[in-house]
């Protein structure tokens, strides 16, 4: 699978993670990918998650579902 990684990936906080150190996760877009990851940890070394954004997109459907 070619999946697209830019090095300068503009990263935004779910609205469902808390400020107290809760659930942080973090979603990053690009045309054709999604990019997840944990932003409890280091951002810099923090494993990324990246999926096909049609796969994203049903993913989606199914927990709104």
């Amino acid at each position: 699978m070619n999946v697209e990684k830019p090095s300068n990936l503009t990263w935004f906080k779910s609205s469902y993670s808390s400020g107290g150190g809760g659930e942080c996760v973090e979603v990053a877009t690009c045309p054709a990918t999604i990019h997840v990851r944990d932003s409890k940890q280091n951002p810099t070394t923090a494993p990324t998650l990246s999926v096909p954004a049609t796969a994203w997109h049903a993913f989606l459907g199914l927990v709104q579902a």
